[in-house]
């Protein structure tokens, strides 16, 4: 859980965006066996720069 609070911290940051729909789709990844902080942060601001 640690990993998530630490990617929805920096995606949130990073791009000022809505923390409950970053919230939701780090969780996603981290629920589909995606740990690391790293690879979660790059995920979301992937999905995010697609939006």
């Amino acid at each position: 859980m640690e990993a998530q609070k630490i990617a929805v911290d920096a995606v949130v940051a990073l791009t000022d965006c809505d923390r409950d729909a970053v919230t939701t789709f780090i969780r996603r990844l981290y629920l589909e066996g995606v740990r690391d902080p790293k690879r979660l942060t790059f995920r979301g601001l992937q999905a995010l720069a697609r939006a």
